[in-house]
């Protein structure tokens, strides 16, 4: 009797992996992540509810900031499921159907939050650059035409994700390297030619880069705006206009780019210092943007300060 080959069984569940070495400890680790949820959760839809209730919000710069916070709250909400299914019950069991959907959302929802912060960028510049028509150029008809054009290219962009990894075979490797699904994570567990995915991926991760570009070229041009203004009071007041952009430009690239730089150049690295720093690409930004947010906007601080006053009195 032949015996067959276990190598060539199509896999048909994947697992995921929590904190290397804590598995003990995963009740009490879910506890901090539980909190980053809920509070990441209650800050965007609070940025969410104040954008659509108050009229004194309704402009461009608050608009291209409730799409961030939409995008925060897509991140949040697309690792949620598995973050928690293992931190709290661990089960870190996911079909391939699951695991290809998840990972669509993770990579949509980071691409529309690169996006978003590019858009704020030019946003900040024509503030800056061209104050007397700012109102004529970002009108809330051109801004829903910016944010439904980026939005259906973010789709475009990241659908033949889940369409290729489901054209691929598994039938070696079921252990993936996080809490949650990623292309390149995924793809790596293919016993079939996945160079498809490896050049799209690539594709990909290249039009993240102009992003970052662009925004880097948008800050050259506002710096050089600034610098010809000739009082330094008026040099520092519209400077610190953009500190809250620039806050969320690093909080959400900051991590990406270090976590490249761990994989690309440090094969020796500890896989618990790989895993936390993925696991801050997903949790921080959907925290910390309404925070910064909140904090250095006069205008959103003062209504929500308001509000609450209005109900404790």
């Amino acid at each position: 009797m032949s015996i067959m080959n276990i190598s060539e069984i199509e896999i048909s569940t994947f697992y995921l992996v929590g904190i290397p070495g804590l598995e003990t400890a995963n009740i009490w680790i879910s506890i901090p992540i539980c909190f980053v949820y809920i509070v990441a959760i209650l800050g965007n839809c609070t940025i969410l509810f104040f954008i659509k209730t108050e009229p004194s919000l309704h402009e461009p710069m608050y608009y291209f900031l409730s799409m961030l916070a939409l995008s925060d709250l897509g991140l949040s909400l697309s690792s949620l499921p598995t973050m928690l299914r293992i931190f709290l019950f661990n089960a870190p069991e996911i079909s391939p159907d699951a695991c290809f959907a998840q990972e669509f959302f993770i990579h949509g929802f980071s691409a529309m939050e690169s996006s978003v912060l590019l858009i704020m960028s030019f946003d900040r510049f024509v503030a800056i650059c061209n104050p007397l028509r700012y109102t004529a150029i970002l009108t809330s008809a051109r801004v829903t035409q910016i944010g439904l054009a980026f939005s259906l290219k973010n789709v475009l962009l990241i659908l033949p994700f889940p369409i290729t990894l489901k054209h691929l075979r598994y039938c070696k490797k079921n252990l993936l390297s996080h809490s949650y699904c990623l292309h390149q994570d995924v793809m790596k567990l293919a016993c079939s030619d996945n160079r498809v995915d490896v050049i799209y991926g690539l594709f990909v991760a290249l039009s993240g880069i102009l992003d970052i570009t662009f925004i880097f070229m948008s800050y050259v041009m506002i710096l050089k705006a600034v610098l010809n203004i000739a009082s330094q009071r008026e040099r520092f007041k519209v400077l610190n206009t953009c500190v809250s952009h620039i806050c969320a430009v690093l909080i959400f690239y900051v991590p990406i780019i270090s976590l490249s730089v761990i994989y690309r150049f440090s094969k020796q690295s500890s896989p618990i210092t790989r895993i936390l720093m993925a696991d801050i690409f997903l949790l921080v930004p959907p925290l910390m943007n309404p925070i910064v947010y909140c904090v250095k906007s006069q205008q959103m601080r003062k209504l929500i300060v308001g509000k609450l006053c209005q109900k404790q009195s």
